[in-house]
């Protein structure tokens, strides 16, 4: 993408999981950028009638264009990058990798991201009041005004985890969870300084998501992060920054920008992996199997709709599944299984040369299932909504 002649303008807030994705990006590639708050009076003016729905993050970039969600964004600023710079790993291997991790980081750790923000109010609401207001309600807003619109959003965002699955019955095993997953993660950029070596890539920029907006953040989860999984933490700083701060890895591994050989991925990477499948692979599956029902209990659905009756809504009901030892029930949206989607058409397009080996590593991770999880119509976006395409 050629080097523009006006700032990209973000708009999003500090708070938001996919603003994070989105402007982690924006600054491990040094683009010029503004960002302005979703309480910005011209994003309700100039934003919000072409998006359609209330949702963020929203980029307007150079010439007026406006493009919404976190990986739509990435994409259409990743056109044209250099090899060295872009987001995408040319190794098939890789790039499926690092696409699945993008899946997990974005939709698999909302539980315990949702967790952690909203069920540890006495360290967190003063500092969750304060951030909410400052970001949603109109500049120069009343201190009653900044706190009317927190405690809207906060309404929404603790019915929004219940969605999610987060109940007093599910907390346990979602903050046992999520300490595994912080070991695993720590125990591999002890070594590494993103997650497929010397630079970040799409996995990385799906990871951060909620590892930076809700568990680096707010003041429970991002003292839990300090403690734990301190490489995590530091992994988080040095994905908001531009610079190149990797020297504590001159020692081992690649840290000079280069990827992971296919055929040397270190262990800590492959545990990661296969972590990651225990704990999300049965939710795939749960979306897939109720998404494939509803649709053919909607044999009349035309082509570039999604069904609903608000079109600006993005679930189409609840699935429940075994998690854990016990039980969850959470919403089915077709934009997962848009992310999903990225994932397969990677495996499918890797060369024959390629695929042995990628089949072999995901089927080593527990995800030999992966590439066959498919809806009977594929999900597309359109005008800022996912919508469904034709039948397959």
């Amino acid at each position: 993408m050629p080097a523009p002649t006006e700032p990209i303008v973000l708009y999003g807030m500090p708070a938001s999981l996919y603003t994070g994705k989105a402007r982690a990006y924006l600054r491990r590639r040094g683009l010029p950028f503004e960002e302005r708050s979703a309480g910005d009076p011209r994003f309700r003016a100039q934003v919000l009638p072409v998006v359609g729905r209330w949702i963020i993050p929203v980029v307007q970039l150079p010439g007026g264009r406006l493009v919404q969600d976190s990986t739509d964004i990435i994409d259409a600023l990743d056109a044209g990058a250099p090899p060295g710079e872009s987001a995408y790993p040319a190794s098939p291997l890789l790039r499926a990798v690092s696409l699945f991790f993008e899946l997990y980081g974005g939709e698999g750790l909302l539980r315990p991201a949702m967790h952690y923000r909203w069920n540890f109010d006495a360290d967190n609401l003063a500092f969750l009041r304060a951030d909410f207001g400052a970001s949603l309600a109109a500049p120069g807003a009343s201190r009653a005004e900044r706190d009317a619109a927190f405690e809207f959003a906060a309404a929404r965002m603790r019915k929004a985890a219940t969605a999610f699955g987060v109940t007093p019955l599910t907390a346990p095993l979602i903050e046992a969870a999520c300490r595994e997953f912080l070991a695993r993660f720590d125990a591999h950029l002890e070594h590494h300084p993103f997650l497929l070596g010397g630079r970040a890539t799409i996995g990385d920029y799906g990871l951060v998501a909620a590892l930076y907006a809700h568990l680096g953040r707010d003041p429970h989860p991002a003292s839990l992060m300090k403690s734990v999984a301190p490489h995590v933490w530091r992994w988080v700083e040095r994905m908001n920054a531009p610079e190149r701060s990797t020297g504590e890895y001159a020692h081992a591994g690649p840290a000079d920008g280069r990827l992971f050989d296919d055929d040397a991925l270190p262990g800590t990477l492959v545990e990661l992996l296969r972590f990651a499948a225990q704990d999300y692979l049965p939710e795939i599956e749960a979306h897939v199997a109720f998404a494939n029902r509803w649709l053919r209990e909607h044999p009349d659905l035309r082509t570039g709709t999604n069904g609903l009756a608000k079109p600006g809504e993005r679930a189409i009901g609840r699935a429940t599944f075994a998690w854990r030892g016990g039980e969850l029930t959470v919403v089915v949206m077709p934009y997962r299984l848009y992310l999903l989607q990225r994932v397969q058409d990677a495996i499918a397009s890797a060369p024959a040369a390629d695929r042995g080996r990628l089949d072999a590593l995901l089927a080593d991770a527990g995800l030999a299932s992966l590439a066959s999880l498919t809806t009977i119509r594929r999900v597309e976006r359109r005008d800022h909504l996912e919508v469904w395409g034709p039948p397959r």
